[in-house]
């Protein structure tokens, strides 16, 4: 059950090394989350609906009508690739107002303490070394939970902020709280059960 729990999850996973790409989505789908490769940081922003000219726009980065379908929960990147490197494929989503929140992880072969310094501190979840291992994986976990509940606490703020319909009037209120008279239905009843109504039926047995 709590696979199927977890498939729900799909994580984007970038790396221009084949060999790297195939490895991490194996141990995500064993792992079984959904999982989509692309080889570098500009097919990243394309699937994410980013539009890469927007690199020398000062404006945040804005989502384009052809943005994908199928959400993604967690992005995982290759800290060394040609063009647009990890780092600053996550300066591009944490520039973006619409996946701001997805969390990102980057990977990386060489240990440089002040590159993880660096985008941990421009807001990377995590810091793998490569060759990423399926404990590494156990370790995305945690931020797929904490992003899907932090998708859900603003929606219900969205929610909450939404405009309550407007009270009725007063003249509507002040005829709900008066009592009710009682029905042309129930009237008959009453007079019916009178003793008016039985006193002939007793007469005419009389008569009889």
């Amino acid at each position: 059950m709590g696979m199927a729990a977890e498939a729900q999850f799909h994580v984007l996973a970038v790396d221009d090394s084949l060999i790297d790409r195939k490895l991490i989505e194996r141990l995500l789908k064993t792992s079984s989350y959904q999982v989509t490769t692309v080889d570098s940081g500009s097919k990243a922003l394309e699937f994410l609906g980013l539009r890469e000219d927007d690199q020398t726009d000062p404006n945040p980065p804005s989502v384009s009508s052809n943005h994908h379908e199928m959400e993604v929960n967690l992005i995982i990147t290759d800290y060394c690739m040609p063009g647009m490197t990890g780092y600053d494929l996550l300066k591009k989503i944490k520039e973006s107002s619409s996946l701001k929140d997805i969390p990102v992880v980057i990977m990386s072969s060489e240990n440089v303490p002040s590159r993880i310094s660096r985008c941990l501190e421009e807001g990377a979840e995590e810091f793998f070394l490569k060759p990423v291992q399926l404990s590494d994986v156990n370790r995305l976990r945690p931020h797929l939970l904490k992003g899907k509940l932090k998708e859900q606490q603003e929606q219900l703020q969205i929610e909450q902020l939404l405009p309550l319909p407007p009270p009725p009037p007063p003249a509507v209120q002040q005829q709900q709280l008066q009592p009710q008279p009682p029905s042309n239905k129930r009237k008959a009843i009453e007079e019916g059960l009178s003793p008016e109504r039985r006193r002939p039926r007793y007469s005419g047995l009389a008569m009889v």
